[in-house]
């Protein structure tokens, strides 16, 4: 059986690890840090990825290339749901707060570019949830674009992930006390591509403060813990089969 971890870790995330360093100010005041330089395969911002079986397997052979049916929605056509993608209220030592989704793409974005190239690339939802750790201290939101094809996503990263970074996911606040100041101060922000979807992160501290280099990668562990248990074994399952595991 084809495993989505062939290429190990380091491929789900070379523009979220490559942008360490940069720092981006965000119109209307709102700051924005780039993210850590953490090494992805470093043990204390890893996590165990778990395996994924399909539990219905598609009768048809799976198309070649690694992002397999989700190279593009005409072999992955079911939209994603927010309870295949962020199904469970506690996540590891994290809680979800929120979680939206919108069909209106520019909604859920920030950053005349990022909404611009979401439009181009067809993009039909935005799926978005937000997360607190126990102390309430590290809040983030996670945000899943459905495009039509994998090349199409690669932009959409590109977009996110270039430049000055104006353009992002915009966050979710919950109404937590927590998680209710989310989208102000200064954050780690990135994104990724999993097929033809976009992954878009925004995490940050609660009181919004420029995150040193240390605290740099507890952002980016909270992003990786919460995403290893929610977003990936979803879009997994999405390569080897097309559809939900439902």
């Amino acid at each position: 059986m084809w495993s989505p971890y062939d290429e190990g870790p380091k491929s789900r995330r070379p523009i979220y690890i490559a942008l360490a360093g940069v720092l981006v100010l965000v119109a209307g005041g709102v700051g924005l840090a780039m993210l850590a330089s953490s090494d992805p395969d470093d043990p204390q911002v890893t996590t165990a990825r778990p395996t994924v079986s399909p539990s219905n397997p598609q009768t048809q052979t799976r198309p070649g290339g690694k992002d397999g049916f989700a190279a593009s929605r005409t072999t992955d056509k079911e939209p994603l749901t927010l309870k295949e993608v962020f199904p469970g209220a506690k996540v590891g030592a994290y809680t979800r707060t929120a979680r939206r989704v919108d069909k209106k793409c520019g909604d859920a974005a920030t950053g005349d570019d990022l909404i611009k190239v979401l439009g181009e690339a067809g993009c039909n939802q935005m799926l978005r949830a937000s997360f607190r750790d126990k102390d309430g201290k590290i809040i983030g939101t996670v945000g899943v674009a459905n495009l039509k094809t994998a090349k199409q996503a690669a932009k959409v990263v590109k977009v996110a992930a270039g430049g000055t970074l104006e353009d992002y996911v915009k966050p979710l606040p919950g109404k937590d006390e927590a998680s209710k100041s989310l989208g102000t101060g200064q954050a780690n922000a990135g994104a990724w591509k999993h097929g033809h979807y976009a992954v878009l992160l925004w995490f940050q501290f609660k009181d919004g403060h420029a995150p040193t280099d240390a605290e740099r990668k507890k952002l980016t562990s909270a992003a990786m813990a919460i995403t290893d248990r929610t977003v990936y074994p979803a879009l997994d399952s999405r390569v080897l089969t097309g559809r939900s595991p439902g």
